[in-house]
């Protein structure tokens, strides 16, 4: 039987009528036990795990937009634990741990799909140094492989092994890092948390805060009304500062554009995901075929989701270093997220100095991969009042007391005074 293109169109869109939307679009209450401002990723698993775990379902989740339409829907989706500090790498194994049950957890294609991750070198300082971070993370028992340069072509035998400038080594490989698909993570979030009761709240977006006479916040103001609560969760990645402002909070960080690009869709060329050594530089292939990169961050200050050509050809230049074939490809999209940069590179999950009010910040590069571990440990800060036990590093006042936890490049390098 022959079908006009017409008629399949008809047929396909036919087939797609009466969906339903996956969690209740909620519209705020007088008050809730707990408020989280931000519908991303870590705000929609802070007030799962908070449901799930702690049994706490009087919880109200406000976002501005709508849900994946912040940095959740704009990064490049890779997921790891190949740290090298004891700060932060109990914190992002656990992460993985949790990764590697979310789909069942959730009950949800979140299209986690673990297959790799290879951060090369290029040098024998860079190899001492990436020996030192395997050891770090073995000892902590997650899974990493030092590779000479044989290993390394096994995996990936379409690099450039004889740059002149950049001749790669080898490379330290976490097998168990990989990738996931991002809006599939906050739908699976959201969709949960909405089943146990949370209200999602879309096009809700935060004006101030309320106070008491001690000048403690017992809830939020909105474009939705006033929504009083005991207490008051941030997650807001890159908005962060400007939110804490609205508290009279200064908080250490800075916002910068990061942008990634998507590629045409190719045939299956990169196994798993590939890190350039000498330059900041990685990519995999998305499902559906296109080359998924990224880079540096923009160098100014910007709360815009859009980045600069300096940066564009930066990153594309370090593509072309590590395998030139990228060069024949076709841009398809690029886009930018804002990444709130800490000083020291990693995250903070604290409570403020002011009563009421709990900050989950600073994320940096870092913030798909700890979108898990991240909504657990928030969700036990606010729930029990203390730190979880992978996240007692991630202290607001570390930056003042020395406790900082450096991971070498990985932050911006605010100028703060």
């Amino acid at each position: 039987m022959r079908y006009s293109i017409l008629s399949l169109a008809t047929k396909a869109l036919g087939a797609n009528r009466g969906w339903k939307p996956v969690w209740r679009d909620a519209s705020p209450a007088e008050a809730y036990d707990i408020v989280v401002v931000g519908g991303g990723g870590h705000g929609l698993a802070t007030a799962y795990y908070l449901a799930k775990v702690h049994g706490i379902r009087r919880v109200a989740v406000i976002e501005q937009g709508w849900i994946g339409g912040g940095n959740a829907g704009r990064n490049t989706t890779i997921i790891r634990s190949n740290y090298g500090l004891p700060g932060n790498e109990p914190f992002y194994e656990w992460s993985m741990k949790l990764w590697e049950g979310l789909e069942q957890d959730l009950n949800y294609n979140a299209m986690v799909s673990q297959r790799g991750v290879l951060n090369l070198y290029h040098s024998d300082g860079q190899r001492d140094a990436f020996a030192r971070r395997g050891n770090a993370m073995r000892l902590h028992g997650v899974d990493a492989e030092l590779l000479d340069r044989d290993g390394v072509r096994k995996l990936a035998p379409f690099l450039a092994f004889d740059n002149a400038r950049f001749p790669i080594q080898g490379g330290l490989y976490q097998a168990r890092g990989g990738t996931a698909r991002h809006d599939a993570v906050v739908w699976g979030y959201a969709r949960a948390a909405s089943a146990l009761g949370v209200d999602i709240i879309q096009n809700c977006a935060l004006t101030g805060f309320l106070r008491d006479g001690s000048d403690a916040i017992v809830g939020v103001q909105t474009t939705r009304g006033a929504i009083r609560a005991s207490k008051v969760g941030v997650a807001v990645a890159g908005n962060s500062s400007r939110v804490a402002a609205m508290a009279g909070l200064r908080l250490p960080i800075e916002s910068h554009v990061l942008q990634a690009f998507v590629s045409e869709g190719l045939k299956p060329v990169i196994p798993g995901v590939v890190t350039f050594g000498a330059g900041h530089f990685y990519v995999s292939q998305s499902d559906k075929g296109g080359l998924v990169f990224g880079g540096d961050i923009d160098g100014y200050n910007s709360y815009a989701q859009r980045g600069n050509m300096p940066v564009v050809e930066d990153v594309c230049e370090g593509g072309m270093a590590l395998m030139p074939m990228i060069g024949r490809a076709r841009l398809l999209r690029s886009w930018g997220g804002i990444m709130d940069m800490s000083m020291d590179g990693s995250p903070i999950i604290d409570i403020a100095q002011i009563p009421g009010l709990y900050l989950n910040a600073g994320w940096c590069y870092g913030g798909f991969k700890a979108t898990p571990a991240s909504g657990w440990c928030f969700a036990h800060l606010l729930a029990t009042d203390t730190p979880h036990e992978t996240a007692t590093a991630y202290r607001l006042d570390r930056f003042r007391t020395g406790h900082v936890i450096d991971e070498k490049g990985v932050g911006a390098q605010p100028n703060l005074h």
